[in-house]
């Protein structure tokens, strides 16, 4: 397939773009070159690339900016993907376009309809969640006014080397990482209650191409684990791998003003639309993380 990544030099555009490669496919990547709110320059670079299929990555996706730089936020993640939906439009072969939106539009889900479903009602709480609800309806609008060939992606929290510490378990790896450099006895954490549903972001990538070739157009997908971990067994388990002993200090500062307590997905209409399912173990994903931190430290 010859694939268009935007946001390509992301951490998950990275992963994703590789993985095309490694494939057999021709990618073009898209990222701060084409700034994804310039509805002609985001034209221009699609109709050029002539793709088959859009994996439309590019967004600002910090939670906890999203409170304090709400209106940023709905331009990038929500004009942006207009812009890209439009240019999709404009192509003499309009692509198959993957609009990637996140498991924060389902907000905080009760603990008995877990695990959530794509049928669960949207009700975001935070302003990113906000910004994806209005990424997919454009995108829904899109397929169903204009038959543009959309497929909507619900990814739950992904983790793996690369990414920034501006995310937890990242920030939890760079923190043991440093601790254990100095021999301090101590970090800050924020909020260790939350379970989080986490999938290594090796495998997220690997859905995203199955559903390129598989996937139902004008239907929604959830990618996850369908297992929940509470963040504090996670910082438990990296400062086990890494050998230390610690003491967790809350900084109320890195807790956010609304934090949903559980979430966990199900992932049944992936696997049934394309024989997905995870492969690489928490494990091995946090090794992996530790190791990203410790050869930067080196």
């Amino acid at each position: 397939m010859r694939a268009l990544v935007t946001g390509a030099k992301g951490f998950v555009g990275s992963w994703l773009t590789s993985h095309l490669v490694e494939s057999g496919d021709d990618v073009v990547s898209i990222d701060h070159e084409v700034e994804i709110t310039d509805g002609e320059a985001v034209r221009a670079a699609m109709v050029e690339a002539a793709p088959e299929v859009v994996y439309h990555l590019a967004a600002l996706t910090n939670v906890g900016r999203s409170w304090t730089d709400a209106s940023e936020v709905l331009r990038v993640n929500a004009i942006g993907t207009l812009f890209v939906l439009e240019a999709a439009r404009s192509c003499p072969h309009p692509p198959r376009v993957l609009v990637t939106s996140s498991a924060e539009v389902y907000g905080a889900v009760p603990q008995d309809l877990l695990p959530v479903t794509e049928d669960a009602p949207l009700a975001p709480v935070t302003p990113y969640a906000a910004s994806k609800v209005a990424a997919e309806y454009l995108g829904v609008q899109a397929h169903l006014a204009y038959g543009l060939q959309v497929l909507r992606m619900r990814p739950f929290n992904h983790v793996g080397p690369g990414q920034t510490s501006a995310f937890v378990v990242s920030a939890l790896a760079q923190r043991i990482v440093e601790a254990r450099r100095t021999g301090a006895k101590s970090i800050v954490v924020g909020n260790l209650t939350a379970r989080r549903d986490l999938t290594d972001v090796r495998d997220v990538v690997r859905a995203y191409r199955l559903l390129a070739e598989r996937g139902v157009a004008g239907e929604v997908y959830n990618v996850c684990s369908g297992r929940d971990i509470a963040i504090a067994d996670v910082a438990l388990q990296l400062q086990s791998l890494a050998g230390v002993e610690l003491q967790f200090e809350l900084d109320p500062a890195l807790s956010r003003p609304v934090d949903v307590p559980v979430v966990r997905g199900d992932f049944t209409k992936l696997r049934e639309a394309t024989g997905w399912e995870p492969r690489l173990s928490l494990e091995r994903t946090l090794l992996d993380v530790l190791e990203q931190w410790s050869d930067r430290a080196a």
